[in-house]
């Protein structure tokens, strides 16, 4: 069985399209001389809360069926998108990896993740927004995507209280 670091890792280390990521940095540089679609695949909440600028948002868990005609949730300008480039984006860059996999396996020919996804774009002091576009500051966007764990969420080997037996 594989965990979830596993199976991102897999997905990176695979023979056939592996996945390619880049770093803020790299993105700021690709974003100033293409036209690159950034693709969002956290939560409409997550989304709502904190955001890249001219970014589209299509929740993981719908991500396949938004890719192609004759669904509920399809979503036209990404159907027309297997062409342009496009770069994958979630909180911390896991969730991206399987989605720019999946498209890579649904013909997309150009896709890449972002790499420590919109924690790494706040930590290299770049512009995120939120409700209503409003553009917040690197702290209180840290604020918002920075979850903590709670003690039942760790691996027992990291909970600071053992449950007594």
């Amino acid at each position: 069985m594989k965990s979830y670091r596993q199976l991102v890792q897999a997905c990176l280390d695979a023979e056939e399209n592996p996945v390619r990521e880049l770093f803020p940095w790299d993105l700021v540089e690709l974003l100033a001389k293409e036209d690159i679609l950034l693709l969002d695949v956290r939560e409409p909440e997550e989304f709502d809360a904190v955001h890249m600028d001219n970014s589209l948002n299509v929740p993981r868990g719908i991500l396949e069926s938004a890719c192609d005609y004759d669904y509920e949730e399809t979503v036209p300008e990404l159907v027309e998108a297997r062409d342009r480039d496009i770069v994958v984006i979630c909180r911390s860059g896991y969730r991206s990896v399987l989605a720019a996999y999946a498209m890579q396996l649904m013909g997309y020919r150009s896709v890449w993740s972002l790499k420590t996804g919109i924690k790494g774009w706040n930590d290299y002091d770049q512009p995120l927004y939120g409700r209503n576009c409003k553009e917040l500051d690197g702290d209180e966007a840290w604020e918002i995507i920075n979850v903590e764990l709670k003690e039942e969420q760790k691996s027992p080997e990291r909970r600071v209280c053992k449950p007594v037996a």
